[in-house]
């Protein structure tokens, strides 16, 4: 045997001697594993993870934490199809198809829309009206405000209660029997504050919220 192949037994031998200390100090690995401080590197910092956030159609109108909000968050859980936001929309096209049926004195077809206590003061104003001869003539020009006020929701009863702030305009007059002017201006526009109550009772499968007080 000659010198060069002794010499490649002796070097091969001495590698194999190395992989086996080796073998001993890292032990083995299954399948690629990034070292520890690498993949800390591609994690960053431990973050704290907050699932959703703030409802904004509830911060929309109401501050957050406060009464008003955790009433309508209670709303949202008792029937999560409501929505903030629409109901104040269906408030406004309530409001003016009331108010223009008082004024013209014609409450029948707001009957689904009002409590009876609603029904009866305002039907009770109109009688009056007649009695005295006075005619109304009202145009419902626009909103310049709509506020919700104030909400609350009893979780027993499912009674839910919206209180809205109503800024709008009107052109208005009244007229005695003679035809002459009483209250109002033909030049001039009506602004009126009105401070209304819906109520709703959330488990029921009717969809209307009807007026239950009204104030200023």
């Amino acid at each position: 045997m000659n010198n060069s192949i002794i010499q490649l037994l002796v070097l091969a031998g001495i590698a194999v001697f190395l992989i086996m200390r080796l073998r001993g100090v890292l032990g083995t690995r299954e399948g690629f594993e990034k070292p520890d401080v690498v993949e800390k590197q591609r994690r960053g910092p431990d973050l704290e993870v907050i699932e959703g956030g703030p409802d904004l159609d509830i911060t929309d109108h109401a501050e957050d934490g406060s009464d008003k909000a955790r009433a309508l968050a209670a709303m949202k859980r008792a029937d999560p199809s409501f929505h903030v936001g629409e109901f104040l929309g269906g408030a406004k096209g309530a409001y003016e198809m009331i108010l223009m049926a008082f004024e013209q004195g014609e409450l029948e077809g707001v009957v689904p829309f009002i409590s009876e206590d609603v029904f009866e003061a305002f039907a009770a104003v109109i009688d009056q009206r007649e009695q005295q001869g006075l005619t109304i003539e009202a145009t419902f020009i626009g909103l310049s405000d709509l506020t919700l006020m104030d909400a609350q929701f009893d979780e027993t009863t499912k009674e839910a209660e919206m209180t809205v702030r109503f800024r709008s305009e009107l052109a208005y007059l009244v007229r005695d029997r003679g035809g002459d002017i009483v209250e109002g201006n033909p030049n001039e526009i009506k602004r009126q504050k009105d401070v209304w109550t819906f109520a709703h009772d959330m488990g029921s499968n009717d969809p209307n919220w009807r007026l239950v007080a009204t104030g200023e």
